[in-house]
């Protein structure tokens, strides 16, 4: 089982932090941001960890090597741009495989228990037709209060009354068929096509989970850690 960290994105709301240092790499409680994911993934048993990266991204690489360290084997896929998180997922693939894997965006802090998802991983793998992808969903956060999508019995709708998408996925790589590599493209509208089909299933994390994308929201997150 395999799981992919985006770390693509420039961070430009992180500015001037971002201007040096690659957002992934920005530190709450004493760890970078991308290292509190990489611990929970490999508490989680998902261990076999692709990240793709473009801004800065060399800096990544040093700062993380081969994932040992952590217990996690780490590969890396390069963008010479941001491909968006569908074009990067795309471009993945051949270091992701033929299988679901888990998709994680670099700049949340949560204490998701990642070891919920094999079993959805599992679902995914033996559908044929059914089901296609697997999202965490959690409450709207105050910068977001429309939300992004609805859950009703296990199933994500675009009916409201609608929630927060945790940028926490489980994804079968049919969502990329005839996605060409370095194609940049976003995954909600590829995404959506699935939910309108019914082939999209959910369930609502009440836990901890926060979007790290000011200088002030890295600040009061460091500040919570710290307590």
């Amino acid at each position: 089982m395999k799981a992919m960290i985006l770390a693509a994105g420039r961070g430009e709301r992180m500015r001037p932090l971002s201007d040096r240092f690659p957002k992934p790499l920005l530190e709450v409680g004493g760890k970078p941001l991308i290292v509190w994911q990489i611990e929970r993934l490999v508490q989680g048993g998902l261990s076999d960890i692709v990240i793709n990266h473009a801004h800065l991204g060399h800096m990544i690489e040093a700062a993380l090597g081969d994932g040992s360290r952590f217990g996690a084997r780490i590969r890396y896929s390069p963008e010479a741009q941001a491909l968006e998180t569908a074009g990067g997922i795309a471009n993945a693939l051949p270091l992701l495989g033929d299988k679901p894997f888990v998709v994680v965006s670099a700049d949340i802090y949560t204490e998701f228990a990642y070891a919920g998802l094999k079993p959805r991983i599992e679902k995914l793998q033996a559908a044929s037709d059914d089901a296609i992808a697997h999202l965490v969903l959690t409450d709207n956060p105050p910068f977001h209060p429309q939300g992004d999508m609805g859950l009703v019995d296990g199933v994500v709708t675009l009916d409201p009354p609608r929630i927060n998408y945790g940028n926490i996925a489980v994804l079968h790589p049919r969502i990329f068929d005839g996605v060409a590599r370095g194609t940049a493209m976003k995954l909600f509208p590829r995404l959506f096509d699935y939910v309108r089909q019914g082939k999209v299933t959910g369930e609502h994390y009440r836990g901890r989970w926060c979007n790290i994308g000011t200088p002030e929201q890295l600040l009061e997150l460091d500040r919570v850690l710290k307590t």
